[in-house]
């Protein structure tokens, strides 16, 4: 049986790591703490984001997901503004523009993961 650790090796093939283990680092939605980062090779990566008040942008390569863990705000997806809370959740396809707005926790998976090549900011009206 492979060892269970919380740093990946090229050699396992699952891994266990915990939040406390993560630096949380500051990022154009608000502050994440990249779980999983995309430096790490794999399908997807997963991010917990606090976000206040994110830049409209858009990704020409990757899908993302988001589960709201706490708190409430808005999501703006292309020209429409939803209202989310604990519990929503957000599927947004490449080249959507987006952003988030309010006091929200959430849970992000890119697929592929996302580089800082693939973030493309828009102007705000």
């Amino acid at each position: 049986m492979r060892k269970k650790t919380s740093i990946m090796t090229q050699q396992d093939e699952y891994f266990v790591r915990h939040i406390s283990e993560v630096q949380t680092v500051p990022c154009m939605c608000g502050s994440s703490t990249r779980i999983i980062p995309s430096t790490e090779g794999l399908e997807a990566n997963v991010h917990l984001t606090h976000i206040v008040g994110s830049k409209l942008h858009y990704h020409k390569k990757s899908v993302e997901i988001y589960y709201i863990v706490q708190g409430s705000g808005k999501m703006v997806l292309g020209d429409q503004t939803f209202d989310i809370r604990t519990g929503s959740l957000i599927y947004i396809p490449r080249e959507v523009p987006h952003r988030g707005y309010g006091d929200f926790k959430a849970l992000i998976v890119g697929i592929p993961p996302i580089d800082s090549q693939d973030e493309f900011v828009l102007e705000e009206a």
